[in-house]
Protein backbone atom coordinates (compact mmCIF):
# COMPACT_ATOMS: atom_id res chain seq x y z
CA UNK A 1 0.00 0.00 0.00
CA UNK A 2 2.44 2.68 1.19
CA UNK A 3 4.49 2.24 -3.01
CA UNK A 4 2.17 4.98 -3.33
CA UNK A 5 2.72 7.19 -0.31
CA UNK A 6 -0.13 9.03 1.76
CA UNK A 7 -0.68 12.04 -0.62
CA UNK A 8 -2.48 10.44 -3.85
CA UNK A 9 -3.84 12.14 -6.63
CA UNK A 10 -6.84 10.05 -8.18
CA UNK A 11 -7.86 11.90 -12.12
CA UNK A 12 -10.48 11.37 -14.11
CA UNK A 13 -12.08 13.13 -17.03
CA UNK A 14 -14.88 13.34 -18.95
CA UNK A 15 -14.55 12.37 -22.74
CA UNK A 16 -12.12 9.57 -24.69
CA UNK A 17 -10.98 8.01 -20.86
CA UNK A 18 -14.68 7.55 -19.49
CA UNK A 19 -16.87 4.96 -21.27
CA UNK A 20 -20.48 4.72 -19.57
CA UNK A 21 -19.43 7.79 -17.27
CA UNK A 22 -17.56 5.57 -15.18
CA UNK A 23 -14.39 7.32 -14.16
CA UNK A 24 -15.91 10.38 -13.93
CA UNK A 25 -18.62 9.35 -11.50
CA UNK A 26 -15.97 7.49 -9.37
CA UNK A 27 -14.28 10.84 -8.91
CA UNK A 28 -17.69 13.01 -8.49
CA UNK A 29 -18.82 10.12 -5.68
CA UNK A 30 -15.46 11.01 -3.82
CA UNK A 31 -15.94 14.64 -4.32
CA UNK A 32 -19.81 14.28 -2.49
CA UNK A 33 -18.76 12.35 -0.45
CA UNK A 34 -15.70 13.93 1.46
CA UNK A 35 -14.60 17.69 2.26
CA UNK A 36 -12.58 18.96 -0.29
CA UNK A 37 -11.38 22.95 -1.17
CA UNK A 38 -10.15 23.73 -4.18
CA UNK A 39 -6.04 24.02 -5.17
CA UNK A 40 -6.12 24.98 -8.67
CA UNK A 41 -8.35 25.58 -11.47
CA UNK A 42 -6.81 25.91 -15.27
CA UNK A 43 -7.83 28.82 -17.58
CA UNK A 44 -10.51 27.39 -19.61
CA UNK A 45 -9.37 30.21 -22.17
CA UNK A 46 -6.01 28.07 -22.36
CA UNK A 47 -6.86 24.60 -22.95
CA UNK A 48 -10.14 24.13 -24.20
CA UNK A 49 -11.89 24.12 -27.97
CA UNK A 50 -15.94 25.99 -26.96
CA UNK A 51 -17.04 24.67 -29.92
CA UNK A 52 -16.66 21.16 -28.89
CA UNK A 53 -17.27 21.78 -25.45
CA UNK A 54 -19.66 24.52 -25.14
CA UNK A 55 -20.18 26.64 -21.53
CA UNK A 56 -23.24 25.73 -20.13
CA UNK A 57 -26.07 28.13 -19.33
CA UNK A 58 -28.11 27.63 -15.87
CA UNK A 59 -30.42 29.65 -13.36
CA UNK A 60 -29.11 30.62 -10.45
CA UNK A 61 -31.52 30.44 -7.08
CA UNK A 62 -32.31 34.23 -7.84
CA UNK A 63 -33.29 33.20 -11.69
CA UNK A 64 -30.49 34.53 -12.87
CA UNK A 65 -28.43 33.05 -15.74
CA UNK A 66 -25.25 31.64 -15.11
CA UNK A 67 -22.55 30.36 -17.30
CA UNK A 68 -19.99 27.65 -16.46
CA UNK A 69 -17.19 27.41 -18.47
CA UNK A 70 -15.71 23.54 -18.91
CA UNK A 71 -12.91 23.51 -16.15
CA UNK A 72 -9.58 21.21 -14.66
CA UNK A 73 -9.94 21.27 -11.06
CA UNK A 74 -7.75 19.65 -8.36
CA UNK A 75 -9.02 19.41 -5.11
CA UNK A 76 -7.58 18.90 -1.68
CA UNK A 77 -8.55 17.09 1.34
CA UNK A 78 -10.40 19.56 3.86
CA UNK A 79 -9.11 17.59 6.67
CA UNK A 80 -5.84 15.93 7.13
CA UNK A 81 -6.15 12.33 8.47
CA UNK A 82 -3.02 9.79 9.30
CA UNK A 83 -3.64 7.45 6.96
CA UNK A 84 -3.39 7.72 2.52
CA UNK A 85 -5.64 10.74 1.73
CA UNK A 86 -6.71 11.43 -1.99
CA UNK A 87 -6.49 14.47 -3.68
CA UNK A 88 -8.66 14.65 -7.10
CA UNK A 89 -8.40 16.07 -10.84
CA UNK A 90 -11.38 16.07 -12.36
CA UNK A 91 -12.71 17.73 -15.19
CA UNK A 92 -13.05 17.87 -19.26
CA UNK A 93 -10.34 16.28 -21.32
CA UNK A 94 -8.55 19.29 -23.07
CA UNK A 95 -8.52 19.92 -26.63
CA UNK A 96 -5.11 21.53 -27.10
CA UNK A 97 -1.88 22.11 -25.76
CA UNK A 98 -1.88 18.59 -23.63
CA UNK A 99 2.11 19.04 -22.49
CA UNK A 100 1.45 22.64 -21.21
CA UNK A 101 -1.97 20.96 -19.53
CA UNK A 102 -0.38 18.14 -17.81
CA UNK A 103 2.49 20.37 -16.63
CA UNK A 104 0.83 22.58 -15.39
CA UNK A 105 -0.99 19.89 -13.49
CA UNK A 106 1.77 18.26 -12.22
CA UNK A 107 3.92 21.24 -10.98
CA UNK A 108 0.47 21.89 -8.61
CA UNK A 109 0.64 17.93 -7.63
CA UNK A 110 4.57 18.78 -6.73
CA UNK A 111 3.83 22.13 -4.42
CA UNK A 112 0.98 19.59 -3.01
CA UNK A 113 3.73 17.24 -2.04
CA UNK A 114 1.77 14.65 -3.86
CA UNK A 115 3.48 11.28 -3.61
CA UNK A 116 1.63 9.26 -5.81
CA UNK A 117 -0.62 9.71 -9.19
CA UNK A 118 -3.56 6.84 -10.01
CA UNK A 119 -5.53 7.60 -13.59
CA UNK A 120 -9.35 5.90 -13.66
CA UNK A 121 -10.17 4.95 -17.11
CA UNK A 122 -13.20 3.20 -18.73
CA UNK A 123 -13.55 1.64 -21.84
CA UNK A 124 -16.05 -0.35 -24.12
CA UNK A 125 -14.94 -4.10 -24.91
CA UNK A 126 -16.61 -7.31 -25.39
CA UNK A 127 -17.55 -8.05 -21.64
CA UNK A 128 -21.34 -9.64 -20.30
CA UNK A 129 -22.76 -7.16 -17.64
CA UNK A 130 -23.54 -10.08 -15.95
CA UNK A 131 -20.57 -10.80 -14.81
CA UNK A 132 -18.17 -8.74 -12.26
CA UNK A 133 -16.62 -5.58 -14.07
CA UNK A 134 -13.01 -6.20 -15.10
CA UNK A 135 -10.45 -3.63 -14.01
CA UNK A 136 -7.16 -3.30 -15.41
CA UNK A 137 -4.62 -2.10 -13.23
CA UNK A 138 -1.23 -1.13 -14.75
CA UNK A 139 2.07 0.79 -14.68
CA UNK A 140 5.54 1.69 -16.26
CA UNK A 141 6.54 2.05 -12.83
CA UNK A 142 8.66 -1.00 -11.94
CA UNK A 143 8.29 -0.74 -8.61
CA UNK A 144 4.64 -0.37 -8.31
CA UNK A 145 4.42 -3.32 -10.48
CA UNK A 146 6.14 -5.53 -7.94
CA UNK A 147 4.73 -3.67 -4.80
CA UNK A 148 0.77 -3.54 -5.93
CA UNK A 149 1.21 -6.39 -8.66
CA UNK A 150 0.17 -4.65 -11.44
CA UNK A 151 0.52 -5.06 -14.84
CA UNK A 152 2.35 -3.74 -17.63
CA UNK A 153 0.72 -2.68 -20.54
CA UNK A 154 2.58 -3.31 -24.00
CA UNK A 155 -0.54 -1.39 -25.50
CA UNK A 156 0.75 0.92 -28.41
CA UNK A 157 -1.28 3.68 -30.53
CA UNK A 158 -3.52 6.84 -29.61
CA UNK A 159 -3.48 8.02 -26.01
CA UNK A 160 -5.76 10.22 -23.36
CA UNK A 161 -4.95 12.71 -21.57
CA UNK A 162 -4.65 10.23 -18.39
CA UNK A 163 -1.62 8.78 -20.13
CA UNK A 164 0.44 12.50 -20.69
CA UNK A 165 -0.86 12.93 -16.97
CA UNK A 166 1.16 10.14 -15.62
CA UNK A 167 4.16 10.33 -17.90
CA UNK A 168 4.74 13.32 -16.21
CA UNK A 169 4.36 12.67 -13.61
CA UNK A 170 6.98 9.85 -13.52
CA UNK A 171 9.38 11.71 -15.26
CA UNK A 172 9.25 14.31 -11.96
CA UNK A 173 9.46 11.18 -9.61
CA UNK A 174 5.73 10.50 -8.82
CA UNK A 175 5.01 7.18 -9.21
CA UNK A 176 1.48 6.31 -11.37
CA UNK A 177 -0.86 3.82 -11.91
CA UNK A 178 -3.75 3.45 -14.07
CA UNK A 179 -7.04 1.53 -13.55
CA UNK A 180 -9.19 0.67 -16.52
CA UNK A 181 -12.68 -0.64 -16.52
CA UNK A 182 -14.29 -2.91 -19.03
CA UNK A 183 -18.01 -1.05 -19.72
CA UNK A 184 -20.04 -3.58 -21.90
CA UNK A 185 -20.14 -1.89 -25.83
CA UNK A 186 -23.79 -3.23 -25.71
CA UNK A 187 -25.19 -0.64 -23.07
CA UNK A 188 -24.20 2.25 -24.50
CA UNK A 189 -28.08 3.13 -24.19
CA UNK A 190 -28.04 2.55 -20.17
CA UNK A 191 -25.32 5.29 -19.40
CA UNK A 192 -23.87 5.98 -16.96
CA UNK A 193 -22.72 2.68 -15.64
CA UNK A 194 -22.72 2.30 -11.66
CA UNK A 195 -21.28 -1.31 -11.77
CA UNK A 196 -18.20 0.10 -13.50
CA UNK A 197 -17.86 2.91 -10.89
CA UNK A 198 -18.40 0.63 -8.29
CA UNK A 199 -15.68 -1.81 -9.49
CA UNK A 200 -13.16 1.27 -10.20
CA UNK A 201 -13.83 2.63 -6.33
CA UNK A 202 -13.06 -1.28 -5.11
CA UNK A 203 -10.18 -0.96 -7.07
CA UNK A 204 -9.02 2.07 -5.77
CA UNK A 205 -9.53 1.36 -2.04
CA UNK A 206 -6.89 -2.01 -3.04
CA UNK A 207 -4.61 -0.17 -4.66
CA UNK A 208 -4.19 3.24 -2.55
CA UNK A 209 -5.78 1.53 1.16
CA UNK A 210 -7.64 4.77 1.65
CA UNK A 211 -11.35 4.68 2.72
CA UNK A 212 -13.81 5.16 -0.29
CA UNK A 213 -17.33 5.47 -0.19
CA UNK A 214 -19.28 3.60 -2.06
CA UNK A 215 -23.18 5.66 -1.25
CA UNK A 216 -25.99 3.70 -3.24
CA UNK A 217 -23.85 2.15 -6.07
CA UNK A 218 -24.19 -1.56 -4.79
CA UNK A 219 -28.33 -0.60 -4.89
CA UNK A 220 -27.75 1.49 -8.83
CA UNK A 221 -25.88 -1.55 -10.15
CA UNK A 222 -28.32 -4.41 -9.28
CA UNK A 223 -30.75 -1.78 -11.04
CA UNK A 224 -28.89 -0.96 -14.38
CA UNK A 225 -27.95 -4.94 -14.48
CA UNK A 226 -31.98 -5.66 -14.30
CA UNK A 227 -32.79 -2.67 -16.55
CA UNK A 228 -30.35 -4.41 -19.54
CA UNK A 229 -31.78 -7.55 -18.26
CA UNK A 230 -35.07 -7.03 -19.22
CA UNK A 231 -33.90 -4.99 -22.56
CA UNK A 232 -32.24 -8.38 -23.52
CA UNK A 233 -35.02 -10.44 -22.45
CA UNK A 234 -37.48 -9.23 -25.65
CA UNK A 235 -34.30 -9.64 -28.01
CA UNK A 236 -33.02 -12.85 -28.85
CA UNK A 237 -30.13 -11.98 -30.76
CA UNK A 238 -28.48 -9.82 -28.17
CA UNK A 239 -29.48 -12.40 -25.45
CA UNK A 240 -27.72 -15.33 -26.79
CA UNK A 241 -25.10 -12.74 -27.89
CA UNK A 242 -24.65 -12.15 -24.08
CA UNK A 243 -24.96 -15.70 -23.67
CA UNK A 244 -21.27 -15.91 -25.75
CA UNK A 245 -19.97 -13.35 -24.01
CA UNK A 246 -20.54 -15.31 -20.21
CA UNK A 247 -18.84 -18.62 -21.68
CA UNK A 248 -15.94 -16.62 -23.20
CA UNK A 249 -15.44 -14.83 -19.34
CA UNK A 250 -16.37 -18.09 -17.55
CA UNK A 251 -13.75 -19.83 -19.26
CA UNK A 252 -11.03 -16.61 -18.86
CA UNK A 253 -12.08 -17.01 -15.18
CA UNK A 254 -12.20 -21.00 -14.76
CA UNK A 255 -8.81 -21.91 -12.50
CA UNK A 256 -8.00 -24.61 -14.94
CA UNK A 257 -7.75 -22.37 -17.67
CA UNK A 258 -4.62 -22.14 -19.50
CA UNK A 259 -3.38 -19.28 -21.85
CA UNK A 260 -3.58 -22.05 -24.63
CA UNK A 261 -7.56 -22.87 -23.43
CA UNK A 262 -8.34 -19.38 -23.28
CA UNK A 263 -7.26 -18.40 -27.04
CA UNK A 264 -8.70 -21.33 -28.77
CA UNK A 265 -12.03 -19.94 -26.81
CA UNK A 266 -12.17 -16.58 -27.96
CA UNK A 267 -10.88 -17.73 -31.60
CA UNK A 268 -14.38 -20.39 -31.65
CA UNK A 269 -16.66 -17.11 -30.12
CA UNK A 270 -14.97 -15.16 -33.11
CA UNK A 271 -15.87 -17.62 -35.84
CA UNK A 272 -19.23 -17.72 -34.09
CA UNK A 273 -20.13 -14.19 -34.41
CA UNK A 274 -18.63 -14.39 -37.90
CA UNK A 275 -15.21 -11.97 -37.64
CA UNK A 276 -12.15 -14.20 -37.62
CA UNK A 277 -9.55 -13.90 -35.66
CA UNK A 278 -9.00 -10.25 -34.56
CA UNK A 279 -6.85 -7.80 -32.48
CA UNK A 280 -7.65 -6.28 -29.01
CA UNK A 281 -9.45 -2.91 -30.17
CA UNK A 282 -6.83 -0.01 -30.14
CA UNK A 283 -8.42 1.74 -26.95
CA UNK A 284 -7.77 -1.86 -24.71
CA UNK A 285 -4.77 -0.89 -22.76
CA UNK A 286 -4.07 -4.24 -21.84
CA UNK A 287 -2.50 -5.00 -25.18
Amino acid sequence: MDALGRRILVAAFDGWNDAGEAASAAVSLLTSQGEYEKVHAVDPELYFDYQYTRPQASLDVDGRRVLTWPEATILRPAHPTRGPQLWLLTGVEPARAWQAFAAELIDVALREDITGFVGLGSMMSDVPHTRPISVFAGSDNEGLRVALELERSTYEGPVGILSVLAQKAEEVGIPSATLWASVPHYVAGHTPSPKATLALLDRLEDLTGARVPRADLATESAAWEASIDAAAADDEEMTEYIRGLERTRDTWDSPEASGDAIAREFEQYLRRRGDGPSKPGRDDPRR
